[in-house]
């Protein structure tokens, strides 16, 4: 099968869930598998009569009939946010969401404590805050790694372990944060959680290896490799793997390769805090993006140049791409003014790679403290196509005009499913 990986290059924002609406659309996809992030991710998708839906937890192939999403272990599952998500996708008239929804037994899952204590963290922080989409993310990851009975799907099946271990993360929440945010009574969410999931097929992970043999898979990724949890700027990172590496573990259990598909767009973006080298405040006060502005939690939506040292640095940590798709082209279309960052200027040296390593998070918390530092050399951007194919040395095999999925055509290679397996 022509399976798919798509990940962003930079810092979220790049167009994943687009791309990937548009592989399901033009071809016989069968499922899109989440492997990585949560109910924080918003994968924007507008189709051809103009309906509009902010992708979390589902696939971003949702609104092509008959395209099921899977959830894997990986996923963190907030069954709260994706019963509200599949509300607002049955008003857009694909009511059948949840029956096309499987979720892995071990994916662990976001509570409203891991919520309150993900917002009371953010807010001691101060002027410090790292830019947390305020959804409870990097706590539900934290406690998984810290406590082994901590609540996963598979006990939404189980009303008194579900229960009792739901009433453990409430008592972790009140300890550690005495004085947060009101968070419903334990009874509630239990109830709750059970609800979803005598609604949704709750599976081993022997399924996904099924559905792997039986059609096309298209692994969705969430958020950016430059925000990667041991290859981002520390501390401005997710608690997340954001390159392949969950998926093609995914692929590897089963089986199976897939084509790899880097996502980024013609110049660079980035929300809330954090190091930015080609950031533009013209840039941000001229390009306004319509499904992304100032959040509560993450902070302002900002936009710069493109960045090929970054891409660069993306790629290397990722491991590599088989191919590129570049979104916004029409916005680069539309502005001469733009440039690429070719290099960077670090303490009077000139910089055209930065290198990667091994998980060490001083060597990332020094790697930020020298990009605070850094000054991009800049050339005219050009032709974008050509630029980013000669700057990335990988082929640009998918270009993206708009935001539907007919604004998106095919570059050297007809679409990124004919990279064929690896």
């Amino acid at each position: 099968m022509d399976h798919v990986i798509v990940v962003d290059l930079g810092f979220g924002d790049a167009g994943k869930g687009t791309v990937v609406d548009h592989l399901c659309a033009t071809r016989p996809v069968d499922v899109v598998v989440r492997f990585n992030g949560g109910a924080q991710a918003a994968h924007n998708v507008v189709a051809a009569d103009g309906r509009h839906h902010t992708f979390a937890q589902f696939g971003s192939g949702t609104l092509t009939p008959g395209v099921r999403t899977h959830l894997s272990r990986f996923m963190l599952v907030d069954p709260l946010a994706l019963a509200a998500e599949a509300g607002h996708l049955r008003s857009l008239g694909a009511g059948d969401a949840l029956d096309r929804l499987t979720v892995d037994r071990d994916a662990p899952l976001t509570t409203p404590y891991h919520r309150a204590a993900n917002r009371a963290r953010e807010t001691a922080r101060g002027a410090a805050r790292h830019g947390s989409c305020g959804m409870g993310i990097g706590e539900t990851a934290s406690y998984v790694l810290a406590h082994a009975d901590a609540p996963r799907a598979g006990d939404c099946l189980a009303p008194a372990r579900l229960r009792r271990r739901l009433a453990a993360v409430r008592d972790w929440y009140r300890d550690a944060f005495p004085g947060g945010p009101d968070v419903p009574p334990v009874d509630a969410c239990a109830d709750a959680f059970a609800a979803f999931g005598e609604r949704v097929a709750i599976v081993g992970g022997d399924h996904l290896h099924g559905l792997l043999r039986r059609g096309t898979a298209v692994f969705e990724g969430a958020q950016g490799v430059l925000l990667d949890e041991w290859h981002g700027f520390h501390p401005y990172t997710t608690w997340s793997t954001t390159t392949f590496a969950n998926a093609e573990t995914l692929l590897a259990e089963a089986g199976a390769s897939a084509a790899r598909l880097g996502v980024l767009r013609a110049y660079a973006t980035r929300h809330g805090p954090g190091p930015f080298v080609t950031e533009d405040p013209a840039l941000t006060a001229d390009l306004p993006d319509r499904h992304n502005g100032t959040g509560p939690w993450q902070g302002a939506f900002r936009v710069g140049h493109l960045d090929a040292v970054a891409l660069r640095y993306a790629l290397d940590a990722a491991g590599g791409a088989d191919g590129l798709a570049v979104t916004h082209l029409d916005v680069a279309g539309a502005r001469p003014d733009l440039r690429v960052a070719r290099a960077y200027e670090i303490d009077g040296a000139r910089v055209e790679r930065l290198g990667t390593g091994p998980p060490d998070l001083d060597r990332q918390a020094a790697l930020t403290r020298r990009l605070l530092r850094a000054r991009p050399v800049y050339a005219p951007l050009g032709d974008p196509v050509g630029t980013i194919e000669e700057a990335l040395g990988t082929p640009v095999v998918l270009r993206s005009h708009g935001p539907a999925a007919a604004d998106k055509r095919g570059g050297r290679l007809r679409t990124p499913l004919d990279l064929g397996l690896r």
